[in-house]
C-alpha cells in the first residue's frame, strides 16, 4: 500500500530510505540530502518524452514513457529492495506526478512499504528556500583572522568537544579565496549547499546560538543566503591571530596533501594578475617551479593580509582576540568565552520570556 506524505511528515519519520526517481541530471543538480537515485527515465528518455508531450500528445507521451519503464521495473524494484533491508522507502519526482506515482504502485504492488512524498523534491525545496527567507532564528559567533590562523582547525575541535558549529567551507567544498577549491574539485550546486545547511540547522535547533567562520557573501560558486550573511554581523566577533610562522606552516600541510596541488595553485595563481600585476605573477611562479613553498606562501600572505586587514596582534575592534599560537590554549580560551556569552545569552533569553508572560 502507498501512503502519500508532505514534507513536514517527512522530516519527522525515522529510518527510512529516501528514493529520487528523478533522471541522473535532475538528481546532480539538486536532491533531498540522503537520497539515493532511482530513475524511472534517464535523462535523454525524460527529454524525449518531454518533447513528445508538448509537440505531438499527452497521450503518446504516457504510451512512450510506458514502452520505456515497462522492461525496467524488474531491475528497479530489486534495487529498491536491496536499498530498502526491510524498512519503508519514499519516492519523490519533481512535483509528486507520475513517476514517482506509478513507480510507487508498482514497489507496493511488490509488498514493499511505500511512501510517496506529496509536491516531490519542489516540496522540499520550497521549504528550504522559506526557511531561509525568514529572520535566522540563530544568534552566530564568527571567528574572523587573516588567512592561515587556523579557523577551520578551532571550529572541528569545538564540534568534537560538542559545540555548535557550521562549516561553511565545507559545505561549499571552498576555502573561500582564489585558491579555494585547490585539491577539492568542484562545488556543490546553490540548491545543494542550501540544503545541506539547512540539515546541518536543523540537527542544532535546540542550541540557541551556531559559530562560523567568517565569509564573504560568495564562497566558490555559491552565496550565503542573505539571512545568514546579516545575522553574521550582528553576533559576537572573535579575533583570531597567529605568527607568521606557524601560518606559512599550516597553510604549505593543508595545501601539499593533495596530488597535483602545485598545477593547480599555479593556474590559480594567475587569476591574480589583474591585483598583482604580469611581473610579480612571475616572480611568484618562479619560486613555485623552484619548490620554494616557504616563500611562496609568505608572500601570498602578505597581499591577503594587506587585503583583509585583519589584525595580527590582540583588538579592542572585536569582541575577544585570541592567539593560536598555543593551539590547546587557544582553544580552551575560545571555549571559556563561548561557555560564557552563551550563558549571558540564556539568562537574557530567559528573561524576555519571563517579561512576556508577565
Amino acid at each position: 500500500m502507498v501512503q502519500d506524505i508532505t514534507i513536514e511528515e517527512l522530516l519527522k519519520i525515522k529510518d527510512i530510505v529516501l528514493l529520487d526517481v528523478r533522471s541522473e541530471g535532475e538528481y546532480e543538480e539538486a536532491t533531498i540530502p540522503g537520497a539515493r537515485n532511482l530513475p524511472l527515465f534517464n535523462n535523454e528518455e525524460r527529454a524525449m518524452i518531454g518533447t513528445t508531450y508538448v509537440q505531438i500528445s499527452p497521450a503518446l507521451a504516457k504510451e512512450q514513457g510506458l514502452a520505456i519503464a515497462g522492461p525496467k521495473l524488474d531491475g528497479l524494484y530489486n534495487q529498491a529492495r536491496q536499498w530498502s533491508k526491510g524498512r519503508p522507502v519514499v519516492l519523490f519526482c519533481w512535483r509528486g506526478g507520475m513517476r514517482s506515482r506509478s513507480l510507487a504502485t508498482v514497489l507496493g504492488l511488490m509488498g514493499l512499504p511505500v511512501y510517496r512524498l506529496q509536491g516531490g523534491y519542489k516540496a522540499y525545496r520550497h521549504l528550504v528556500h522559506d526557511y531561509f527567507s525568514r529572520e535566522f532564528p540563530f544568534k552566530v559567533v564568527v571567528l574572523r583572522g587573516n588567512t592561515g590562523v587556523g579557523k577551520t582547525e578551532l571550529l572541528k575541535w569545538l564540534r568534537a568537544d560538542g559545540y555548535p558549529v557550521i562549516d561553511l567551507e565545507s559545505l561549499a567544498n571552498n576555502r573561500g579565496s582564489v585558491f579555494g577549491s585547490v585539491g577539492l574539485g568542484s562545488g556543490p550546486s546553490q540548491k545543494t549547499f542550501e540544503a545541506a545547511l539547512y540539515e546541518e540547522l536543523r540537527v542544532l535547533a535546540n542550541f540557541p546560538y551556531i559559530i562560523v567562520e567568517c565569509e564573504s557573501k560568495r564562497i566558490g560558486r555559491i552565496n550565503l543566503p542573505t539571512s545568514v550573511y546579516e545575522a553574521m554581523k550582528m553576533g559576537p566577533q572573535i579575533l583570531i591571530y597567529d605568527s607568521i610562522q606557524q601560518r606559512v606552516e599550516r597553510l604549505i600541510k593543508e595545501y601539499t596533501q593533495y596530488p597535483y596541488a602545485d598545477q593547480e595553485i599555479k593556474s590559480a595563481l594567475g587569476r591574480l594578475t589583474k591585483n598583482l600585476g604580469h611581473k610579480t605573477i612571475a616572480e611568484y611562479s618562479a619560486l613555485l617551479e623552484q619548490g620554494n613553498l616557504e616563500e611562496f606562501t609568505e608572500g601570498m600572505l602578505k597581499y591577503y593580509d594587506a587585503l583583509y586587514a585583519y589584525p595580527n596582534h590582540p583588538s579592542n575592534d572585536y569582541d575577544d582576540s585570541i592567539s593560536n599560537e598555543d593551539p590547546e590554549k587557544g582553544i580552551k580560551e575560545l571555549e571559556d568565552y563561548l561557555d560564557q556569552w552563551s550563558g549571558i545569552l540564556r539568562r537574557t533569553t530567559l528573561s524576555g520570556i519571563c517579561d512576556t508572560a508577565k
